[in-house]
């Protein structure tokens, strides 16, 4: 679930609010009581890696590629591209 932030128009209260994605924006300030919260727009807390997201997505200039960074090969891998399953056709 995200936590998106509001801020009220009227007393400048800002605050963050644990929601669903289906849930509806709140609109009631809790601290004057009117109707005049707005959702803020603010940046996400996460990072998205892997080879299927576009290099300059979330990127500095000091920053390598995080999908060549993390291509070392892993313990316990294939070695001949074959898996050892044992689950053929």
């Amino acid at each position: 679930m995200p936590i998106y932030e509001y801020q009220c128009t009227e007393c400048g209260l800002e605050l963050e609010k644990l929601q669903k994605l289906s849930d509806a924006p709140l609109t009631d300030c809790p601290e004057c009581g009117k109707s005049t919260l707005k959702k803020k727009v603010s940046a996400a807390g996460f990072r998205l890696k892997g080879s299927g997201w576009y290099e300059t997505d979330f990127k500095s200039k000091n920053r390598k590629n995080v999908a060549k960074g993390d291509s070392k090969p892993k313990a316990g891998g294939d070695a001949g591209g074959k898996s050892s399953s044992g689950g053929g056709k």
